[in-house]
C-alpha cells in the first residue's frame, strides 16, 4: 500500500514471473499510439493528462533494443526530488548540471521514475532502465523519439512526479 492508501497488485508472484491475477487499475496510463499519458484516480477518473515520446524503434522487450516495453509494471523509485528542472542525470544520480534544451544526446532531465515490468514478457524492465524522464529535446514530445524510455516535458514530469508515489501502477499500450 502507497501513502494514498490505492494498492498496486501488479507484481509477481516468484521468480517464474507469475502475475497476480487479481489488478488495480493502473494510476498512469500511457498510449503509444496517441503519444499520450494520462494520469488516473482509483476509479478511472482522468486527473491528467501529458504529451509523451515513446522510442524511436517501436515497441519490445529485448534488452539492448532501445524499444518501449508494452504491458502492466509498478514504479519502484522516485529519483530527483529536490533537484532543479533540467538537472541532468547519469546513473539516476544527479551530476550538478543544469542542461539546455535541445542537441542530439538523448539526456536524463529533472526527474525519473524507474519502471519494473510485472508481466513474463515485460519483466526485465527493471534491468533495461527504462524510465519515465524529463528530457532536453522538449519539440520532439509528441513523436516516437527516445531510445526507449517515455520522456516528458520537464515542468510536466515534476508535475507527474509529485502526484505519484513508489508502488504506483503504470499500464503501457501499443
Amino acid at each position: 500500500m502507497n501513502e494514498r492508501g490505492n494498492h498496486c497488485l501488479w507484481r509477481r508472484e516468484s521468480a517464474s514471473l507469475q502475475p497476480v491475477k487479481t489488478f488495480s487499475p493502473p494510476r498512469i496510463l500511457i498510449e503509444v499510439p496517441h503519444q499520450r499519458l494520462h494520469l488516473l484516480s482509483e476509479s478511472g477518473e482522468k486527473l491528467g493528462s501529458y504529451p509523451v515520446s515513446t522510442s524511436q524503434y517501436g515497441l519490445g522487450f529485448e534488452k539492448g533494443s532501445l524499444r518501449t516495453p508494452t504491458g502492466r509494471f509498478r514504479i519502484i523509485d522516485k529519483i530527483g526530488q529536490g533537484e532543479p528542472p533540467w538537472m541532468s542525470f547519469k546513473g539516476r544520480v544527479a551530476t550538478g548540471v543544469i542542461a539546455s534544451l535541445g542537441g542530439e544526446q538523448d539526456l536524463i532531465l529533472s526527474r525519473i521514475l524507474w519502471l519494473d515490468g510485472v508481466d513474463p514478457e515485460n519483466g526485465n524492465t527493471r534491468d533495461r532502465y527504462i524510465y519515465l524522464h524529463g528530457t532536453n529535446q522538449e519539440e520532439r514530445i509528441g513523436e516516437r523519439a527516445s531510445h526507449g524510455c517515455i520522456r516528458l516535458r520537464n515542468l510536466d514530469m515534476i508535475e507527474l512526479f509529485e502526484r505519484v508515489s513508489v508502488g504506483d501502477c503504470v499500464e503501457i499500450r501499443g
